[in-house]
């Protein structure tokens, strides 16, 4: 490494944000990423660990020490094509990823770990800038097509992947945009959408067919599942008319809360909420957008789409917004010498936390309660885990005012009706049946039809999403081909 000692001279040094009353104004991203210098001196602070354990923590398994010390050495060229060589799209990893490689970070155990995510955030940044994101179209065609349903993380990996290896790749998307849940369950100001534009662009240029407004097989009558599809197109037609097919579409199915008031108006899934303001954002005009104006907002959910929930309604100007979480509040620091380098369980802030929001652990809803239809409020209990189970404190139960509740406790699996038309066996869990440990990795039971991804998974991150991509599409180019050089 450039800088042997940097780790003991150097602090981390976080990304910056624009303060919280300008942002809110608007849907634009306002995270302040590293100039070269901070950028330097965070990369020197990389220990040159024998074992470097960040590899492993990232699902992509980015060759992460090597690109640090190149932007130590400020050759941000050769760090972009390090970079690249593990990851196809590194500015939505630098924007939305969770980071585990720095939970893994050998300086983690006893110091704050590299800032391995900025890092990379400013490598990518760099690289647009300097134009050094350029098509890669093949030398030579195979002859072969590939369909790949969901233009997600996982869809955009394994569509690019296998148009390198020479294949003719056509990407379908059933919403009016390509993205999947990038597009339509990412806030803009997490990640603005001309990062996939030009993405998409750049799949073009290297012969993928993107055909948007499609929808494969048929969705289910009275799907809350974001669909703008213009066209639908049976499985068999695909099967019939491709060489192979990869099932790459997200876990969409929310996970619901049927209590007592449910179908009172005024309750909706996160993913009814989230999609129509990205819509707008783009321009779209909407009849009736669900809006937070002056309402007392409560999400129930405590992870990232619940966080997502909360920074879109305090920029639509919500009175108050409340964030449940069922589980007891974590502590703010993780016990390192028991957790490390495995993700720890803590107290995570997110930045729409900090725009305002109260947040309630160890907490569940009883009822809904409304008038005249329309919900106006939620009877809660307060509880307590004991031995695995959760029982309810006795003498806790509280009326909480409400005007809007959003409901982001999850999803539980991929839209069934894609799977049912293709005939993929499903796990317990309702996703595609498909190993990824053995010799015909990600393949279903429905000959040369694959599932990768959210799709296959489950819920997951963006970051297993594209190395599942990744590596389904070098299953189909072995399958097709008998051999391929694709990288794993």
């Amino acid at each position: 490494m450039g800088k042997i000692t940097g780790f003991m001279e150097f602090e981390r040094i976080e990304e910056g944000y624009k303060p919280v009353a300008e942002r809110l104004k608007n849907y634009k991203e306002f995270v302040i990423g590293l100039d070269d210098a901070q950028a330097n001196k965070q990369a020197a602070r990389c220990m040159d660990c024998g074992t470097p354990f960040c590899n492993n923590g990232c699902p992509v398994n980015n060759i992460i020490p090597d690109f640090n010390d190149l932007v130590f050495r400020q050759d941000w060229k050769a760090a972009i094509e390090v970079l690249h060589s593990t990851n196809n799209f590194p500015e939505f990893t630098g924007r939305i990823c969770p980071a585990p490689c720095e939970a893994a970070c050998t300086l983690n155990v006893n110091e704050e770990a590299v800032g391995i995510k900025s890092i990379e955030h400013a490598i990518i940044d760099r690289a647009w800038s300097e134009g050094w994101v350029v098509a890669q179209p093949p030398k030579n065609k195979t002859g072969k097509k590939v369909a790949v349903v969901g233009s997600g993380p996982a869809g955009l990996a394994a569509s690019q992947q296998l148009a390198r290896a020479g294949h003719d790749v056509t990407l379908f998307e059933k919403n009016d945009r390509v993205g999947g849940l990038l597009r339509y369950g990412i806030p803009d100001f997490k990640m603005e959408k001309t990062h996939i534009d030009r993405r998409a662009e750049q799949l073009k240029a290297e012969g993928v067919t993107i055909r948007t407004g499609v929808l494969i097989g048929d969705m289910p009558k009275g799907s809350k599942v974001t669909n703008w599809a213009k066209e639908t197109i049976s499985a068999e037609t695909l099967k019939s008319e491709f060489d192979a097919v990869v099932l790459t579409g997200g876990s969409e199915q929310s996970r619901d809360l049927p209590v007592p008031g449910r179908e009172l108006d005024g309750i909706h899934f996160a993913m009814e909420f989230l999609p129509q303001q990205n819509k707008v954002n783009a321009g779209d005009k909407l009849k009736a957008q669900l809006r937070a104006d002056g309402k007392h907002v409560i999400v129930i959910g405590g992870g990232d789409t619940g966080s997502d929930c909360v920074g879109t309604s305090n920029r639509h100007g919500a009175v108050s917004v409340t964030q449940f979480e069922v589980m007891p509040q974590p502590p703010v620091e993780e016990n390192r010498p028991m957790t490390w380098p495995y993700w720890p369980l803590k107290l995570r802030t997110s930045s729409s936390h900090d725009e305002g929001c109260e947040r309630v652990f160890a907490i569940s809803t009883k009822e809904f309660i409304g008038e005249k239809g329309k919900v106006t409020g939620l009877k809660t209990v307060q509880v307590e885990w004991k031995d695995g189970k959760m029982v309810e404190v006795a003498g806790s139960e509280k009326i909480l005012k409400a005007d809007l509740v959003l409901l982001a406790m999850g999803f539980v699996n991929p839209v069934a009706t894609v799977l049912e038309a293709f005939g993929v066996d499903k796990d317990a869990r309702g996703n595609a049946k498909a190993l990824t440990e053995t010799a015909a990795a990600y393949t279903t039971n429905v000959p040369k039809v694959f599932a990768a991804g959210d799709m296959r998974r489950g819920q997951s991150l963006v970051v297993w999403a594209i190395r599942e991509g990744r590596q389904a599409a070098r299953a189909v180019d072995e399958f097709l081909m008998g051999t391929s050089a694709l990288p794993r």
